[in-house]
Formats: C-alpha cells, structure tokens, sequence
C-alpha cells in the first residue's frame, strides 16, 4: 500500500481559493448590517426601561462587538490563505 502525498497534488492552493470566502464574508457583513438595522427600528417603537427595550439593546451591542471583529476575521482569513499558497508552493518546490 503506496501513501499519497498531499502536498504534490496538483490542485493545491491559488487566489481563486479567495473567492468563495470573500462571498461569504459580504454576506455575513450585510447580514450584521441588515440585523442592526431592524433592531434598532425594533428599539425605536418600544418604551424605554422595560424587559423588551433592555433585550434590543443588547442585541444591537452584541452586533455592535461582532461588526467591530469584522476586519480583524477579514484579515486573519486573507493571511491564512496566503500563507497555505506559500506552504504549497514551498512544499513542490523543494520535493
């Protein structure tokens, strides 16, 4: 039994790997986007200083903290690729 070696695959990584992850992270921004949005006219029509007013607001908080992490997830993810591109590349070059 002959064991493969995954990193002389042919496919590897390239940019295009990118592109799926960048869609999702749009979608992931407008759906922070969107969320804020609707629960701030949520917050709008409620009185102030009850149970339902108190839980909008954390809501909008926690995607207030999560938006703010946007382009630090952004940038970790475009590192992690180019670094497996290089580890590939790397990895042919000298096998």
């Amino acid at each position: 039994m002959q064991l493969r070696r995954p990193l002389r695959s042919k496919k590897g990584y390239s940019v295009q790997d990118m592109l799926p992850l960048a869609i999702a992270f749009v979608v992931v921004t407008i759906a922070v986007s969107l969320g804020a949005t609707v629960l701030s006219d949520i917050q709008d029509t409620q009185t102030a200083d009850e149970t339902d007013y108190n839980v909008t607001g954390e809501g909008l908080e926690a995607l207030e903290t999560f938006g703010e992490w946007l382009p630090t997830i952004a940038l970790v993810v475009v590192i992690a690729v180019i670094i497996g591109i290089i580890i590939v590349y790397l990895a042919r070059r000298f096998m």
